[in-house]
């Protein structure tokens, strides 16, 4: 006979097998079906294949399963439910780590914050926090989209990235960034929505004309200003944000854009062998920020469709409907290098291997760079003053 689910269990809709994987903290490894070792997510076969034996097998996908948009309302209303829920039944939460012991060598492991899936630092294996995507207390993943460059290409093109940073220390051009890149899947929001705008405001037409008398004659840029309004619906498709707090968000968006199209269902899978992140971004949260990106996107619409030369904005009403979500892991290289004791991080688009990232400056560089400027100034005003006379 089953257990009757708990009150959290049938908000979120999840089965008590979930939930109780989850709360036992169990690690979760792919045994290699001929050797007994773990597999990897293999880059190259896009499959889960040993790395002690070369035995492959096929990412395990269930029928008929497709990375759908999801009702943004609906999950709201049960999170919101939930939260109510979990402050009456869990007041005071102790901790955000768990530990979960390693199936293979039996040793613990520390999960801190939302990491998600690791190696276990005492025997290597790559070990996850079993279902914790599919957990009743999280809204679970859709899809994800898997890593498609190798460590060997994004090493090839952090060269050329390094060689190519201008005003850099020429001893970090010669030995460049050293460091381990580790790959990590980063928990994504994606938006959809269907907006209407009301918007008011003015177009700017400019003229000129000619001003003063003698030698102060001279041609003036004035504009002449109408009113202008209109209402217009456009339709926003993966407005995407990530999920996740601490990381430098303009190099993060930097990576875009992403083939999402080439997401796949979720299957943990995938995530043999790399680090994985949940969410800490929340997903009412997670749509204010993407909010923001539609925002900017409708009132440079409004300045096209007020047009002239110059625009003036005096109002923006917008309504968002048909509102749904996806939850996507992205994957993600990150290397932390030291250059002079300082440290510096890089983020590659593990799809497209486009590289962001922090880098060193040589400020004699710079001041040289400045001085010859000024220099080519000063020569530029004589040669003109020496030619008028």
């Amino acid at each position: 006979m089953e257990s009757p689910k708990s009150e959290i269990e049938q908000v979120l809709g999840r089965s008590d097998a979930v939930g109780a994987t989850t709360d036992e903290g169990k690690g979760r490894i792919f045994p290699c079906e001929s050797c007994g070792a773990d597999f990897e997510f293999n880059i190259g076969e896009q499959k889960l294949k040993c790395p002690f034996c070369g035995f492959e097998k096929e990412v395990e996908l269930a029928v008929e399963s497709e990375v759908a948009e999801q009702d943004f309302q609906v999950m709201l209303d049960r999170v919101l439910e939930f939260r109510e829920l979990k402050e009456k039944a869990e007041p005071s939460e102790p901790s955000d780590c768990s530990e979960v012991r390693c199936e293979s060598c039996s040793g613990v492991v520390v999960f801190t914050g939302t990491l998600t899936s690791t190696e276990c630092p005492y025997c290597g294996s790559p070990i996850q926090r079993e279902n914790v995507h599919t957990a009743t207390r999280r809204v679970p993943v859709d899809g994800v989209l898997p890593f498609l460059v190798e460590r060997g290409t994004v090493q090839s093109k952090l060269k050329q990235w390094v060689k190519s940073r201008w005003f850099a220390p020429g001893d970090f051009k010669k030995r460049g960034a050293q460091g381990k890149f580790n790959g990590i899947y980063l928990p994504y929001w994606t938006f959809d929505s269907l907006t209407f705008t009301a918007y008011s405001g003015e177009r700017g037409e400019n003229y000129t004309v000619r001003v003063g008398t003698g030698k102060n004659r001279r041609t003036k840029t004035r504009t002449r200003w109408s009113p202008a309004s209109g209402r217009f619906q456009r339709f926003f498709d993966d407005v995407l944000v990530v999920a996740s707090q601490g990381l430098p968000e303009n190099y993060v968006i930097a990576l875009e854009p992403w083939p999402l199209m080439k997401c796949v269902p979720f299957t943990q899978q995938y995530l043999a062998g790399y680090l994985a992140r949940t969410y800490d971004i929340e997903l009412d949260r997670g749509f204010e920020k993407g909010k923001q990106r539609i925002d900017a996107a409708i009132r440079a619409d409004v300045k096209r469709r007020i047009g002239g030369d110059k625009q003036r904005v005096h109002g923006v009403n917008s309504r968002y409907d048909a509102i749904t979500y996806k939850h996507l892991l992205l994957p993600v290289y990150l290397m932390t290098y030291r250059f002079k004791n300082k440290p510096y991080r890089i983020f590659v688009n593990a799809v497209t291997g486009e590289i962001q990232g922090q880098r060193p400056y040589s400020w004699a560089k710079i001041s040289m760079a400045v001085l010859a400027g000024v220099v080519a100034i000063i020569t530029v005003v004589v040669i003109l003053n020496f030619t008028g006379r």
